[in-house]
């Protein structure tokens, strides 16, 4: 396929997907490796970040959807240069990495202005990067794939039942919490 033939729906709901799926798989894999219960906890962190057990923390997948959404809308104008090159996938792990972790305008830990701004103590700052530049890495090279080889039908299949069940554990989980609440 001609990246200049790739339609904004089918860019999207493929971002969407790998994005979503990546950010909860990363998610599950920190939560567990990091152990984000005892690290939220701390005095510097607990002022910042919900608790684990926040149901708003469960709901999070919920969410990603809408940021795959805003990632399809960044990348499709610049799908000549992301999508069709050798290493297009690259180039657009540097552009999360860049513009969305180290330089965000907003003081999050492991950025530049998180750095500066927060109490977070830097080596904490800095165990946080390891799962965000790693789910960068893998949505910028999960999308890329993806929409070079449409034909991998078992890819498609993949993430697809992944996407659902990222959805759909998460959602029984909050239901479950409110109903023995």
């Amino acid at each position: 396929m001609r990246h200049d033939e790739l339609r904004f729906p089918q860019l999207a709901i493929k971002t969407i997907i790998v994005h979503t799926v990546t950010y909860s798989v990363m998610g599950v894999l920190a939560l567990s490796v990091l152990d984000y219960a005892t690290l939220y906890a701390r005095p510097d962190m607990a002022g910042f970040m919900r608790q684990t057990t926040d149901p708003m923390v469960m709901a999070g997948p919920l969410v990603q959807p809408i940021r795959g959404l805003v990632f399809a809308l960044v990348i499709f104008p610049m799908r000549e240069l992301l999508l069709a090159r050798k290493h297009g996938w690259l180039l657009l792990w540097w552009i999360l990495v860049a513009l969305g972790i180290i330089a965000t305008f907003g003081p999050a830990p492991g950025s530049i202005e998180g750095l500066v701004y927060t109490r977070i103590s830097v080596p904490h700052q800095l165990l946080g990067l390891l799962e965000v530049v790693l789910q960068a890495l893998l949505l910028a090279s999960g999308v890329v794939y993806w929409v070079n080889h449409p034909e991998k039908r078992w890819l498609t299949w993949m993430l697809v039942v992944a996407f659902v069940l990222a959805m759909a554990l998460p959602l029984a989980g909050l239901l479950a919490t409110s109903r023995g609440a």
